[in-house]
């Protein structure tokens, strides 16, 4: 039997047998984010599928998570809430409290998916149920000492980027599986407004300054969305990105929750995503193409592998290069845009592949 026939009948297994999944999310914030949080919005988006689908989904997130799933939690708010109240400090704390408890209804599950990241990753060597563990982030050297040292215990990577990253001995078992996004969630325009779009963390790694100098090449006004996250980003956004705040060729209208991301990215002629250090995957690139708006990004990370190169965006390596890219993202069909970011985005495509792996991990009980 050829691999298309098998993977069909296991298609048909995992629609008609119901798998109890537990899905572990990072106490970052709630379940679905307000504003920041695109690991949490991949939660949300999976566990509501694998519902919809039938399975039985347990949710172990925050207290204030808003689910269809059962919800376990040892924290009423989000961590990053309590420590904006003094009511938190450490984030550790709380995250291995979550894990502990899963790992004590674990008989009770067929899988458990965790998203907290490498640092738990060793209790999945213990836990009697397979565990699942997806990366979210760009691997650390202190992740690359986790993965080496319990190579049994299965991961996936967001990004063919990240996971070049990961120790050679793991690449051959590492499945790819990129996010993905409810586009019935954004809005398509294709009329937009005269100016390109920046989305993201207010800091030198998503680089917001790039983006203005490259708006300021292409004689094209600028709207930026998001907020600085740390102290150091606090200090960038004072010292290079405030000072060049005019309200006409560069407007900031600060974070941004779902229903104004999407009135920025639809309106917007282009997103721009000059990313500066390393980025495991790039959500509000897909976000953006989703809504028609072609993207327009640093040639480096995982952009080339979320951008399609002349049909959803362009990519370069200077300010230049970018500025004369412009106009070319402009005469896209913003209609193909977001057709082709759909058939390679969607959260039900990203939801098939991770019930293929759930399946594989329960067939064979959870080892690597």
């Amino acid at each position: 039997m050829g691999r298309a026939a098998n993977r069909a009948l296991m298609n048909t297994a995992m629609n008609t047998v119901p798998l109890r999944i537990a899905q572990v999310a990072p106490l970052w914030s709630g379940i679905p984010p307000e504003t920041y949080g695109g690991t949490e919005l991949m939660v949300h988006l999976l566990v509501e599928e694998l519902i919809r689908r039938g399975h039985d989904v347990t949710l172990f997130a925050t207290g204030d998570s808003c689910t269809s799933a059962r919800l376990r939690s040892v924290s009423g708010d989000s961590i990053r809430s309590a420590m904006a109240q003094g009511k938190a400090y450490e984030y550790t704390h709380y995250a291995n409290a979550l894990l502990t408890e899963v790992l004590r209804e674990a008989a009770s599950f067929d899988v458990i998916h965790c998203h907290l990241g490498c640092a738990f990753l060793p209790l999945g060597s213990v836990s009697p149920t397979p565990m699942l563990h997806t990366q979210h982030v760009v691997v650390s050297v202190d992740d690359l000492w986790v993965l080496n040292r319990y190579p049994e215990v299965p991961i996936t990577a967001i990004s063919c980027h990240q996971a070049a990253a990961i120790p050679e001995q793991r690449r051959p078992n590492t499945r790819v599986i990129y996010h993905g996004i409810n586009f019935d969630a954004y809005d398509f325009s294709g009329r937009p407004e005269d100016y390109i779009a920046f989305l993201g963390r207010m800091g030198p790694q998503k680089s917001p300054l790039h983006a203005i100098q490259i708006a300021h090449a292409a004689r094209i006004r600028i709207v930026l969305a998001g907020r600085p996250q740390n102290a150091e980003e606090e200090i960038y956004f004072a010292e290079k990105i405030k000072p060049l705040i005019d309200g006409t060729r560069v407007s900031y209208i600060g974070p941004v929750d779902h229903q104004r991301k999407n009135q920025l990215l639809k309106n917007a002629a282009a997103l721009l995503f000059p990313i500066q250090g390393e980025e495991a995957f790039g959500l509000a690139m897909v976000e953006a193409m989703a809504c028609g708006t072609p993207v327009i990004g640093w040639k480096q990370s995982s952009v080339i592998e979320i951008v399609d190169f002349g049909q959803t965006g362009f990519y370069g390596d200077s300010v230049e290069m970018l500025a004369d890219c412009v106009p070319r993202a402009l005469a896209l069909d913003r209609r193909a845009v977001r057709e082709r970011a759909k058939q390679r985005f969607s959260h039900t495509r990203m939801t098939d592949d991770y019930l293929e792996v759930y399946q594989e991990l329960v067939g064979r009980g959870g080892k690597s």
